[in-house]
This record gives structure tokens, C-alpha cells and sequence, in this order.
């Protein structure tokens, strides 16, 4: 199997931005907050949600960035895709609904 597709770029950028969400809650939740209270404290002001989100997609960078330097141009691609389709996700979250 090659490495170098877009699919496999696409799936690393739909995860990497979850794990960036992760890093986002460990940096600025309030004492022993769970998980699931941060998640529902933010998610009832849009607008706050969606700057946290885009906080965990700066993730991508990491493997955008690698996947460049290492010439794997196809993954490169599916990381972008899938880091646009979080963006759209964002902008309606913002203006939208």
C-alpha cells in the first residue's frame, strides 16, 4: 500500500484536529472539569466554540508541515482537504447558526 494518497492525508487531518482539541482542554479547562462539562460549557456560545476549534486546527499544521518536507505531496493534499472542510465547518458554526 502506498503512503502517498490523499486519503491517508484526508484521515490524518480529520483526526490530528480532535487530538488538538484535547490539547486545547488540558490548556484551559477549570480545575478537575471534565471533558464533556468543557465541551458543553463552550458549545452554548458559537462563537466561543468556534475559536476553540480553530485552536485545535492549528494541529494540522505539524503534519502539513512534515508531510512537505518529506515530499509527500498527495498527503499534503488530503491534510489541506480535510483542514478546509473544518473551516467551512467553523464559518457556518460563526455566521450561520
Amino acid at each position: 500500500m502506498k503512503r502517498n494518497r490523499p486519503v491517508v492525508g484526508f484521515i490524518i487531518g480529520a483526526i490530528v484536529p480532535l487530538l488538538g482539541y484535547l490539547i486545547v482542554y488540558l490548556i484551559f479547562r477549570n480545575g478537575s472539569q471534565s471533558l464533556e462539562s468543557f465541551t458543553s460549557a463552550y458549545w452554548s456560545n458559537n462563537k466561543t466554540f468556534a475559536k476553540l476549534l480553530t485552536l485545535s486546527i492549528l494541529a494540522n499544521l505539524v503534519p502539513f508541515v512534515y508531510c512537505n518536507a518529506k515530499r509527500y505531496d498527495y498527503v499534503s493534499r488530503g491534510v489541506f482537504v480535510a483542514t478546509m472542510l473544518y473551516v467551512v465547518f467553523i464559518i457556518l458554526l460563526m455566521f450561520v447558526w
